[in-house]
């Protein structure tokens, strides 16, 4: 296809503009949701890496403030006229009963200028009654699900105490798919015990699954948390620069499907207080601009080395 040209990747802004005709900007929410991995159904330390106020930006208050009122704050940072997402950003946001559910989802949607949700939630907090309320939503709005996988290695998964499995991230696409609802998958690149290899059969893996998008974290070690102790014990290397994070994250982008839409490159911490490694962070321009220079670099793109498959989006 024409858009496959050296330095190209599919960024969400280009998925919005072959939409929309225009830009779609996210605003977090916070919803008082909680975690089973934390509030003792399946554990009660959460993943070894996680701190939840280092990646949210609206997490950390003891009583959120309604979802009318965050929507509100958020629309006063952008330009009038803009539409949005409401992101449902903080732990796990399909962890409730249906009807609490509802009551959040249609608050968010009762705002004239968000267009439809974003829902950030675990493979293991889905099922068919919540499927069938965001399918409901997903035939007049736009809604993506985005499932927590980090890893396809269960080894990995074990290790980081993430509670679930890869053949429970299989099973959450399948029953998500054929709903109208958009998939994406995280990653994090960079965990303990995995090699380039096994980051790359990831990508591999998540290609044949049926999602619509994925965001890119490399593994960023927070104080206080059980991977910040691991870490400290030597158990585990970060990233040694920027650099090697890139070229990893280039090599992934050569084997991810060409469909896929990319939602993030990398991820930033709130606070550089709270980062113990790596040393470095780049804001998310310069790091799109280092891609897509280095994909130049190798006169490659977004699904050069991706088993190519006859296929638009999953979802429709």
């Amino acid at each position: 296809m024409e858009r496959f040209e050296p330095g190209w990747y599919y960024r969400l802004s280009q998925f919005f503009r072959e939409k929309f005709g225009h830009p779609l900007y996210k605003i977090p929410l916070e919803a008082g949701f909680s975690c089973p991995n934390r509030d003792g159904t399946i554990g009660r330390h959460g993943c070894s890496y996680c701190y939840n106020p280092s990646f949210s930006f609206v997490s950390g208050k003891e009583k959120p403030l309604s979802i009318t009122e965050q929507l509100r704050r958020g629309k006063k940072k952008g330009a009038p006229g803009r539409r949005y997402l409401a992101y449902f950003q903080t732990y796990s946001n399909t962890y409730a009963p249906v009807e609490q559910l509802e009551r959040l989802y249609s608050e968010a949607l009762q705002d004239p200028d968000v267009v439809g949700l974003s829902i950030s939630t675990r493979p293991d907090c889905v099922n068919r009654q919540v499927l069938e309320l965001l399918e409901g939503y997903a035939r007049k709005y736009h809604v993506w699900l985005e499932y927590g996988l980090q890893s396809s290695h269960n080894t990995t998964l074990e290790r980081i105490n993430r509670g679930h499995t890869f053949q429970q991230f299989q099973e959450a696409v399948r029953m998500t798919r054929g709903r109208h609802i958009y998939i994406c998958a995280h990653l994090i690149l960079g965990l303990p015990g995995e090699s380039p290899e096994m980051m790359l059969q990831t990508v591999d893996r998540i290609n044949g699954c049926g999602i619509d998008g994925v965001k890119f974290h490399q593994l960023q070690v927070i104080k206080g948390t059980p991977l910040a102790q691991q870490y400290e014990e030597g158990q585990f290397d970060v990233f040694a620069s920027p650099e090697e994070y890139l070229s990893l994250l280039c090599d992934c982008l050569e084997r991810l499907d060409p469909g896929i839409t990319v939602h993030r490159l990398a991820g930033r911490v709130t606070s550089r207080e709270l980062l113990l490694a790596p040393a470095w962070e780049e804001s998310s321009a310069e790091t799109a601009r280092k891609v897509e220079a280095e994909l130049i670099r190798r006169s490659s793109w977004q699904g050069r080395l991706a088993r190519k498959r006859n296929r638009k989006n999953f979802s429709e």
